[in-house]
């Protein structure tokens, strides 16, 4: 075979890779699906995210990498991992999706109302009393935007997992987040079933606590909660002892129905039962008020018109103080 002839054959192949790779869809939401598969570190959680089947997200990965010709991710039966070329376009994309983001909420700007989703990051005793309360009144004023709630009590960078908002208390903040209050000061309440004392007697003290059963609880990261208590200047801190140790404020409240010890929950979790007669309030002037939860958000970050009106509903809030 000839020269020119090799050289006509090496062209027309060319062309025929540069056809195909042209013919190949490459779709936005593919892109938004392989960044958000890397940040959530596999398929099953970056389809819990979208709403979707961990087969939907495979498919959108394949389709990727087949208009790109070029394997993203390394799969194995336990992990996900981007290969060298999907670090590189991962390092691309993130601000080049952001851009996008931007330019489409700036075209958002010009419509009579908000819209798009909202997704904060709570604690479940914020979310069950002050959170969900505002965001159900919230949507009734903003039908266009959409709000997803998770509960969590573990620390997390709410920017790396794909928040807008998280909810903590201000001593747990980054210095680079900006923090608007969230509901009234907060105070712990001991309580416990009228059988549980009728069977066991009452504290007298914090410190007497430590000859009853407890309901302890233990946090996500494995520790757990201490019981502080305050009166006329002197503190306490106790580590409660008892048999049973849960994870959540509900499965609390439950165990000290049910007369299985003395349980530590916020006031707004018993308040209806202890005014039923249901539990009893136990050291009452021992409570130590904390300070309110705080609504979080980056400072170095466009929010959407979604988040600006969240923020702002929650910032025009007029917090009554707890009741007594």
């Amino acid at each position: 075979m000839t020269r020119i002839k090799r050289t006509d054959k090496l062209i027309k192949t060319d062309q025929l890779i540069k056809q195909d790779f042209a013919m190949r869809p490459l779709r936005l939401d593919n892109l938004e699906i392989f960044e958000d598969v890397v940040r959530c570190g596999g398929f099953r959680a970056a389809a819990l995210g979208r709403g979707v089947s961990s087969s939907a997200i495979s498919q959108s990965i394949s389709a990727l990498e087949d208009a790109l010709a070029i394997r993203l991710l390394n799969r194995t039966t336990r992990s996900v991992a981007p290969t060298e070329a999907g670090e590189r376009l991962l390092e691309r994309l993130g601000p080049a999706l952001h851009d996008i983001r931007t330019a489409i909420d700036d075209l958002n700007q010009l419509r009579e109302r908000p819209s798009g989703t909202v997704r904060i990051n709570a604690p479940g005793p914020a979310a069950d009393h002050i959170l969900c309360p505002l965001t159900f009144e919230f949507m009734k004023i903003y039908p266009d935007v959409n709000v997803e709630i998770i509960s969590d009590a573990a620390i997390i960078d709410i920017v790396e997992q794909g928040f807008d908002a998280g909810v903590r208390f201000g001593n747990q903040l980054a210095q680079d987040m900006i923090a608007v209050p969230l509901g009234p000061a907060l105070r712990y309440a001991i309580v416990a079933s009228p059988d549980y004392l009728c069977n066991r007697g009452r504290p007298d003290s914090p410190h007497d606590l430590l000859q009853h059963d407890c309901i302890r609880r233990r946090f996500p990261g494995g520790t757990m909660v201490t019981w502080k208590f305050e009166r006329n200047g002197e503190e306490l801190e106790i580590t409660p002892n008892g048999r049973l140790t849960l994870s959540s404020a509900h499965q609390e409240l439950q165990a000290a129905l049910a007369g299985s010890g003395i349980a530590h929950l916020l006031e707004d979790y018993v308040r209806d039962d202890v005014k039923q007669g249901k539990v009893i309030e136990l050291l009452s002037d021992w409570k130590q008020e904390l300070p309110s939860w705080y609504l979080y958000y980056p400072s170095r970050r466009h929010t959407s018109a979604a988040v600006r009106a969240f923020l702002e509903y929650v910032r025009n809030q007029r917090w009554c103080p707890t009741p007594e």
